[in-house]
């Protein structure tokens, strides 16, 4: 399931970056000056998350398996990325929410894309 999963990010790439930046940008948890930038940077991260290999996923993703119980491994690996790294962008003011808000808001879009 979790191979499949993450397999299945490559067909909906652009459309989940997208869909999540705006979701995010919208919900108030990422206040930036460039939604294009979030968006590319979201894309890439998705773009790693397919060519990564078992360990990097779950090295990615460790401080947050117990963030929410059965979680979704794209949206955990995304909640992962937006939290650590794409905090520190430059088009990044400020991130806002709890990291379960956060994955929830993401976890909501990749369902969208990504049946379960």
């Amino acid at each position: 399931m979790r191979r499949k999963a993450i397999n299945s990010v490559r067909d909906c790439q652009e459309t989940l970056s997208n869909a999540v930046a705006m979701k995010l940008i919208e919900s108030g948890l990422i206040e930036t000056v460039n939604k294009g930038a979030i968006e590319e940077q979201i894309g890439f991260c998705l773009e790693k998350l397919t060519r990564s290999d078992d360990f990097d996923i779950d090295y990615q993703m460790a401080p947050y398996r117990n963030l929410v119980p059965n979680p979704n491994v794209v949206g955990l690996y995304l909640t992962a990325f937006v939290v650590e790294k794409l905090i520190s962008h430059k088009d990044v003011v400020d991130i806002y929410g709890s990291d379960e808000e956060i994955y929830y808001c993401i976890n909501q879009q990749v369902k969208k894309f990504i049946p379960e």
